[in-house]
């Protein structure tokens, strides 16, 4: 992965020396560019969708919800443009401080886009979730566009009567119109299958303005590795161990050694309790074994190289409640 570049605006300010970074090119004419927004309930598709738009895996997924925690860029550049995707937490209500600062950095996230691009769950019809949602999107008042993610499932098998209506396309479409701004033009696609996802393109571009590059464009994120290896590790945890431990785990990397060989890599997993640390060390030490051969595999994806991967487990009880241990975390309210 190529070295994190800062957006264009911060590069006067920069404390560093700019010697080594990627190159950014003076923009063609009618060049078009500017930042989406992604924003919608947990388990909407989010970051699968941003994961396919920049043809990289730049955001962990899996059917838990809430599995985003940290506001994502990814950077797609063609030759007539550029987007930057900030892909958000799934916003809802919060119950701990953990989800206060998640759902307080999405809605800051709105505030900072060109266009909110706003993702729903097409399998099923609009509900409170998306509702509340959509109140907080009126705040702001940012341009935006439906996306009405996983319409594969219109032409599932769908069995009863009674969930043929309730995955009735029109049904499902004049649901999500009912709650949104007047005037957002609507698109649907898969974010699995890719179907329709030229079409949602095309139309994000045609709400951006002229501007510059705001990355070089090889760059996919303005994320550093040791952050997206963090993010394979916890992955790989909400994988394995499904609904038993998910949201009580943190992954911090200590310690990143590279050699032309190899590149060893030290990370520890918080957890909040001592039934949580057994769950995931398992029998034998089993569990660890498998999330750290798994992470370990996705790692050398990402680096395109051999890893040594060594993972301890830590107990911090009540960390998910105290706003210093999220500090300390990564987890805080971001600017």
């Amino acid at each position: 992965m190529a070295e994190y570049i800062p957006p264009i605006a911060d590069l006067a300010s920069a404390e560093f020396p700019l010697e080594g970074f990627l190159p950014i090119p003076s923009a063609p004419e009618n060049f078009k560019s500017g930042f989406v927004g992604i924003v919608g309930r947990p388990n909407v598709g989010k970051s699968t969708l941003m994961n396919y738009l920049v043809g990289q895996k730049i955001a962990i997924t899996s059917s838990v919800a809430q599995t985003t925690r940290n506001r994502l860029r990814g950077i797609l550049t063609t030759e007539t443009g550029q987007i930057i995707f900030v892909d958000t937490p799934g916003i809802h209500k919060p119950h701990h401080q953990l989800g206060k600062v998640l759902v307080q950095n999405a809605e800051r996230a709105i505030q900072g886009v060109d266009v909110v691009l706003f993702v729903v769950d097409g399998s099923t019809k609009a509900g409170g979730g998306d509702r509340y949602v959509v109140d907080i999107l009126k705040r702001w008042q940012t341009p935006g566009i439906l996306g009405i993610n996983k319409i594969d499932a219109w032409a599932d098998d769908l069995g009863s009567e009674e969930s043929k209506e309730s995955l009735d396309r029109a049904n499902v479409i004049n649901s999500y119109q009912e709650i949104i701004p007047e005037g957002w033009q609507i698109c649907e696609f898969s974010a699995l299958t890719g179907a329709g996802l030229d079409s949602l393109q095309n139309l994000l571009f045609q709400q951006l303005a002229a501007g510059p590059y705001y990355y070089p464009p090889d760059l996919v994120t303005d994320q550093p590795e040791r952050f997206i290896m963090g993010e394979l590790i916890r992955e790989q945890i909400i994988l394995l161990t499904r609904e038993e431990i998910p949201h009580s785990v943190a992954v911090v990397i200590e310690q990143v050694e590279e050699t032309p060989q190899i590149t060893r890599i030290l990370a520890t997993i918080h957890v909040e309790r001592d039934s949580q640390k057994g769950i995931i060390i398992g029998k034998g030490g089993l569990m660890l074994k498998s999330i750290g051969s798994a992470a370990r595999q996705q790692i050398q994806k990402l680096i395109e190289g051999k890893v040594y991967l060594e993972v301890f487990v830590k107990v911090q009880p009540k960390w998910r409640q105290s706003r210093f241990q999220l500090a300390e975390l990564g987890y805080r309210v971001e600017d």
